[in-house]
């Protein structure tokens, strides 16, 4: 059990009546206290968490911030700059192929989504919704092996690196 003090200080009375008019501030006020013993607030408000966007706005498109990307049988960087990306869009193979997205650091890749069509005959397509975080000297690729491999979206920033919002 904590221990209570008064402070006695016209001071911060007189602050705390400003701030917070249902404390005393429209009439007689009570003196302020304060104990040991810690009682944690937590703000469980989408305020709290930096942005007065909801999360689901955070995350849409505008004009102004997204990239649209349209690659066909080639290799084709996308994103190169550091932060929190969005990536959105459809492929498509018709006549076999297939198509990689890869996260690389310049030595190495991982792949984050592969789509086939394994025959002239099969058809393939997928539509994607994802996010990705690039490090310094990390970027995205999309790899189409194919003439009749479509690979169309946008990218979107959505934080920088710092993980910083960035409004649409």
């Amino acid at each position: 059990m904590g221990q209570e003090f008064f402070i006695n200080s016209q001071q911060l009375q007189n602050k705390i009546n400003s701030l917070l008019p249902s404390q005393g501030g429209a009439g007689a006020g009570f003196d302020l206290s304060a104990s040991t013993q810690i009682i944690p607030i937590i703000d469980l408000t989408e305020s709290a968490e930096g942005s007065n966007f909801r999360e689901d706005l955070q995350r849409s498109f505008s004009f102004k911030s997204i990239t649209r990307f349209n690659i066909n049988n080639q290799t084709s960087t996308i994103i190169n700059t550091t932060g929190y990306f969005r990536l959105f869009g459809s492929t498509y193979i018709t006549g076999g192929g297939s198509i990689n997205v890869n996260l690389t650091d310049g030595a190495s890749n991982k792949t984050v989504l592969t789509v086939n069509a394994d025959s002239a005959s099969q058809v393939g397509n997928e539509y994607f919704d994802f996010m990705v975080f690039l490090a310094a000297g990390e970027s995205v690729s999309v790899v189409s092996s194919n003439v009749n491999i479509s690979f169309i979206g946008v990218s979107r920033q959505i934080a920088d690196i710092n993980g910083d919002l960035i409004n649409p």
